[in-house]
């Protein structure tokens, strides 16, 4: 069996234009409704998120606005990678053991999918996609980490002690 035969399916991160088409698209109501949100005219914003029509683009104001009202994560994750950096929207998650136990779950599961890519680390040959899947899988896991810290403060600091 070969390696990309033991990928978990999964969604690598996109280029930006595709994940800002994906986000457009995935809006609750389509591109129509996005643009009725942002005051634009449908055929323009259609134009500018279209991933395969290189004459138009969202200036940044139209950016700005396509990030928050999308709140898409495979967009923010294609905003993210070229800096190296793991975005984080503080949703506290709550400290309880079902909780710690399911962060045990992702991370186990991370170590087993990182051990089923000693190949490549032995030969030295990493396919694209299997890093793609390796820093997705480490993101999720420091988001999930991070949820669970943010839970246990806001326990702290609310007096809940169970």
């Amino acid at each position: 069996m070969s390696r990309s035969e033991q990928l978990p399916a999964s969604v690598p991160v996109l280029s930006l234009r595709k994940a800002i088409y994906r986000a457009a698209h995935d809006y609750h109501g389509g591109v129509t409704a996005l643009a009725l949100d942002m005051v634009m005219d449908y055929d323009s914003l259609q134009k500018k998120v279209k991933h395969d029509f290189e004459q138009r683009w969202l200036d940044p104001d139209e950016l700005e606005e396509v990030i928050r009202l999308t709140s898409s994560p495979l967009l923010l994750d294609a905003l993210m990678r070229p800096a190296g950096m793991v975005w984080y929207r503080p949703v506290a998650a709550a400290p309880t053991k079902d909780a710690l136990l399911a962060v045990s779950k992702v991370l186990h599961e991370t170590g087993l999918f990182v051990a089923s890519m000693h190949e490549g680390a032995a030969d030295n040959v990493w396919e694209t996609r299997e890093v793609q899947l390796l820093e997705k899988y480490g993101n999720d896991v420091i988001r999930a980490v991070l949820g669970i810290m943010s839970g246990a403060r806001e326990a702290m600091e609310a007096g809940q002690h169970g």
